[in-house]
């Protein structure tokens, strides 16, 4: 309820610029949000690649600013106007800590890592060149936002450069070409008991597909065919034994929570449907060859008839370059992730750990975890207290530990009254004790800087803007 409240509230308060003005590349003084302090001055505008963005400063501006990559990715043709509103509505803190804040909506829906990034640092720009040079600049990612803002500083924050530091929260950290292996297995393990997605009497595609282009399935008609094979939505009094041994043997396979179960699939369907016809050309980057899977009540039959596919390499190439980390980080890079993420599970912290340890860069990361259990927002105590720990930490040289961090946060809780959850002896598991790997998919980064630099010499290399 007070996320539909906020919704409404922003909606009155920063309303989009109208179509008219969509090639008007200057900020636009405008409305703020509840909820930011009082004093604090807001703007929206659209870059020159068409990317709506949202800029707030306090009446008390620190002289910092916080550049915000927001997470997803939302799936459509056009940038959404209303989304980087929203967003600096939810992270209203970072304005209340004295941060002024910029967010692009990005130039448009579906995939693509590295135009997220590059319109995350066009918006930056935009602030600079309206506003002046920041004293010090920080780049925050939430969720897929996490990857987007991770692309941020290796692509654009080298010594030198204009960022001092980066906070990454719940952070989709597996980058995507093994990042999103579990709802691989989830598509296929879920067809091999449900069977209706699509249904024999329908058009067959490939299930690394997603979708078949030109469906018209819906996200509604989604979750009526998860509640017609598995009654996840009612109570388990009300669903006959095989919904319930159909759900049973989903969840013990993939290793989903059943809250996410509805959001993973549709991102499984939805997303993989943009990644694979909208911007990989109709091929394949995913592949389940060697994977057992195991959990089931009859594992042996689950194997022998669940669906199998390699991927194309070229598509493999072109997503890992994309969306894939190499570890190449000089920067301060703090991370807050919760311990029981549904959605951007907690192993995904592992996988950046061994990211940047494999780069030799470990030296500039440091991680802390909390006992929460969403995964679309954290405490607003802990956002204060990361944003404070990670500007010590980038003004003074002295890196923080997690227990340090942990200490500093009753202190903004006095403020907010949010809670601080923080686990400081947590260390999450190997991605793989989680997420069943692929052969040869164990050793991180999955994509090093050398790739990287042979892959960028590759004509159409990637995912296109």
């Amino acid at each position: 309820m007070a996320g539909l409240l906020l919704a409404g509230t922003l909606a009155g308060a920063l309303a989009p610029a109208p179509a008219a003005q969509a090639q008007d590349t200057g900020p636009r003084p405008a409305g703020c949000p509840a909820g930011l302090p009082a004093g604090a001055a807001c703007w929206t505008g659209t870059d020159a690649n068409g990317a709506h963005y949202a800029i707030a400063i306090p009446e008390r501006w620190n002289g910092g600013l916080v550049v915000h990559a927001h997470g997803g990715p939302d799936l459509g043709d056009a940038s959404d106007p209303a989304r980087s509103v929203e967003d600096l509505g939810r992270w209203r803190v970072m304005v209340d800590q004295g941060y002024a804040w910029a967010g692009s909506s990005y130039r448009r829906g579906g995939y693509g890592t590295r135009m997220a990034a590059a319109d995350t640092e066009n918006v930056r720009r935009v602030f600079v060149e309206e506003f002046g040079e920041p004293r010090r600049t920080y780049v925050h990612g939430q969720s897929w936002g996490g990857d987007v803002a991770a692309k941020v500083v290796e692509t654009y924050a080298g010594k030198g450069g204009p960022y001092d530091g980066a906070l990454l929260t719940n952070g989709g950290l597996g980058g995507g070409s093994r990042g999103y292996d579990y709802r691989v297995d989830l598509r296929v393990v879920y067809q091999y008991y449900c069977a209706n997605l699509p249904r024999p009497e329908e058009p067959q595609y490939p299930l690394w597909q997603g979708l078949r282009r030109g469906s018209t399935l819906t996200s509604a008609g989604l979750r009526a065919r998860l509640q017609e094979c598995t009654g996840y939505a009612s109570p388990p009094g009300e669903r006959t034994a095989l919904q319930q041994r159909n759900l049973d043997d989903i969840l013990n396979v993939t290793g989903i929570p059943e809250r996410t179960l509805e959001s993973h699939l549709r991102f499984s369907v939805f997303t993989f449907r943009d990644i694979v016809h909208e911007r990989l050309g109709g091929r394949n980057p995913f592949s389940n060859r060697g994977v057992r899977y195991s959990g089931s009540h009859d594992d042996k039959a689950l194997n022998a008839g669940v669906e199998r596919f390699s991927a194309d390499p070229a598509a493999v190439r072109d997503l890992s370059y994309d969306s894939d980390l190499t570890g190449r980080v000089a920067i301060p890079v703090l991370t807050l992730h919760a311990t029981d993420d549904p959605t951007a599970f907690v192993e995904h912290e592992a996988a950046y750990r061994d990211t940047l340890r494999g780069a030799g860069r470990d030296r500039w990361l440091v991680q802390t975890f909390t006992g929460e259990h969403e995964h679309s927002a954290l405490s607003d105590a802990e956002y204060a207290t990361s944003l404070a720990a990670l500007d010590r930490w980038a003004r003074t040289g002295q890196r923080p530990t997690p227990r340090s961090v942990a200490a500093s946060c009753p202190a903004f809780d006095e403020v907010y009254g949010t809670g601080c959850f923080y686990d400081p002896g947590f260390r999450p598991a190997p991605y793989a004790s989680r997420v069943r790997p692929r052969p040869g998919g164990t050793s991180w980064p999955a994509m090093s800087a050398a790739q990287e630099q042979a892959w960028s010499r590759v004509p159409g290399v990637g995912i296109a803007p």
